[in-house]
Formats: C-alpha cells, structure tokens, sequence
C-alpha cells in the first residue's frame, strides 16, 4: 500500500475543522474522496480542500478507498462502521460509538469478521495531561484507583449549529456529545475497569423553558428543544470503585470547567491541573507537571496512531470493547433519568 487512500464520510464542521487538514499533514495519506448526503456541501469541501473525488453514494466511496472518517450525525456511525467493515475497509468514527450498547455489540462483531480496524475518536487520551497522568497511574503512583471525580461543564454553550438538539439524530444532549469524552478518559485512565450500575439523572429546563435564553454559541429554538442540557450521576464499578460524574452545555456556573481527579490506594491524580498527591513518610506532597514533553497536537496524535495500525499493525489506543462501555453507562443515565431508579449492567 503507498498511500492510505482515505473517504471523509460528512462534510461537516469536525471534518473541515480537524479531521481533513490533520490527515492531509501526511505524506502516507491520501484524503482522496468525500460523501454526504448534501452533494452541494460536498462539492464546496472537495474544493477547499483539493479533495479529487466526490461520491455520488456511499458504496461507491467503499469501493475505492483504504480506511473512511466516519463524521456523521450519531445515528448513522453503527451502520455506516459495519458497512465498511463488512468490505474490509478501515473505520476510524466519531464519538460516541453508537447510540446504545446493542449498536456497539454490532459494530465490534463486524470489526472480528473483519481485516479492517476500528477506531472511536474520543481525543482526550491524546491530549498531553492524558498522557502524563496516564504514565502516573500506570507505573503504579496511586495504586488501586478508588474514587473518580468528572465534570464536564460549560457556562451557557448549547451547540446552536447542525443536529446537536435533534434526538433522533444524535440520541441526547450535552451527555452524548460532550461528557462522553470525559467519562472515557477516566474510565481509560483508570484502567480495565467495568461499569455495573448507574443512577443519573438529566435536565434540560434552562434550554427548554426558558425563554430569555443567554447563549454563546449561536441561537436554538427553545419550543423544540429534545435533549439534556446538564446530567449527573453516580457510577460503580466491578473494582469497587466508583465516579461522580456531572456534565452540561448550558449550567449557570462561574466559568466553563473540566476536571478529572482519581484518587487511589497510594496517591491521587488531577488530570487537567497536573497535580499528582501523595503521602508517606509524615509528608503529605503535592507535585505540579510543569511541562510533558509532546510536541505534537492531540489531532495528529490521534490520526497517527490511526495510520500506524494500519500500515505498521501498532496497537490502536482507542479499543471499541472500551469504547462500548462508556456508551453503555450513557445509555443506563439515560434510562436510570426515564426510570427513576439506579440500573444494573451486565458485563460479558
């Protein structure tokens, strides 16, 4: 294979706005076809971007084409992965994997039948905070991870563009579009870890009912207005451990927030302010990470380790059995809200 001849399946703003400049940075990559469903849109992406085919359907793309970037509204990644997976072609998809656990069970048993590899875009884990906590955890600096602590939170930032307020389309609100990243890497940092009940709860009266609405990223219709805008919850684990988890496009908070602390056996972690926690000895120590020495951007990280698995059989960071469980504690939030009750998980 000389070149990765890669489709972008979408022409939205995630593609435009990362995935199509990030993987034209290499010289193994071809970004060489692009399909959507508004050909127009297409056509104005291909020309941007020097994109040489555009498909007049989605098979036509499978047909000529190594690996696709699937940036599709959620409802489509499941059968729009399998699809290529059932041709041997390449799948890197956006977050979330899909919109229920049954859809991911879907997607990982064409992945086995398949040569291609499935990738599930949840970037966090690129990010270089990721990567010093992770290098922490995993040489054993706060041994067994017991309590994880996740706020995803934005001060009035309801998406007021595409089909993020479409529950058809996207299955949910600030849960599935913006916690999930969050919740999967603290799920990934902390390690093999699954989820075993859920009790949450979902709102979305601030976008809903209100009618004077303060909003920085453009205007939404408040009248038909379908998803959360702020969830909580509460998560255990089969390891004991538990997480506090709370995310939200729309809180009236001071400033916008994203935290992640594990606190564990030996010592304690907070990931986005770079303090590591420990205590021994009749000192309790508190070190800052001043610098990780990551040149690269979590965008090309990502598309690099993407490529790699590909032409080179590295290991993909992003597995889809973890992926599946993050979609799977969002789908019981969502059900434990319905239902008014805390929801068991069963684990393969």
């Amino acid at each position: 294979m000389e070149q990765v001849k890669i489709g972008i399946v979408g022409a939205g703003g995630i593609a435009t706005g990362r995935h199509i400049p990030t993987f034209q940075q290499f010289q193994e990559v071809s970004v060489s076809h692009i399909y959507d469903i508004d050909a127009e849109k297409a056509k104005i992406v291909a020309t941007e971007f020097g994109i040489e085919h555009v498909c007049d359907t989605y098979e036509e793309m499978l047909e000529a084409v190594d690996a696709v970037i699937i940036t599709t509204p959620n409802k489509f990644h499941a059968p729009y992965t399998i699809q290529a997976l059932n041709r041997d072609v390449h799948v890197m998809c956006e977050k979330p994997m899909a919109l229920t656990s049954e859809e991911c069970d879907a997607m990982i048993e064409a992945e086995e039948r398949s040569e291609g590899v499935l990738h599930i875009a949840y970037h966090y884990r690129f990010m270089k905070e990721a990567i010093a906590a992770k290098q922490i955890i995993d040489q054993g600096g706060i041994g067994e991870p017991l309590v994880i602590n996740v706020k995803a939170m934005r001060r009035r930032k309801v998406p007021g563009w595409g089909v993020f307020t479409n529950k058809d389309l996207q299955g949910g609100g600030s849960l599935i579009d913006y916690g999930c990243h969050l919740l999967d890497l603290a799920m990934w940092l902390a390690g093999d870890i699954k989820p075993i009940e859920v009790n949450g709860t979902t709102y979305n009266r601030l976008s809903k009912d209100n009618h004077d609405i303060v909003n920085e990223w453009g205007n939404f219709d408040a009248s038909t207005f379908e998803v959360d805008d702020h969830v909580t919850a509460y998560v255990k684990f089969d390891n004991q451990a538990s997480m506090l988890f709370e995310t939200s496009w729309s809180a009236n908070i001071e400033h916008d927030e994203e935290f992640i602390s594990i606190a564990g056996t030996k010592g304690g972690i907070n990931v986005f302010d770079m303090k590591y926690n420990t205590a021994s000895e009749g000192l309790m120590t508190t070190t800052t990470i001043d610098y990780v020495q990551e040149k690269n951007t979590f965008e090309y990280l990502q598309a690099s380790n993407f490529i790699r698995t590909i032409l080179h059989d590295s290991v993909l960071k992003v597995k889809s059995v973890e992926a599946r469980n993050v979609s799977k504690i969002i789908e019981a939030i969502y059900l434990s809200s319905a239902q008014n009750k805390a929801i068991k998980i069963q684990n393969s």
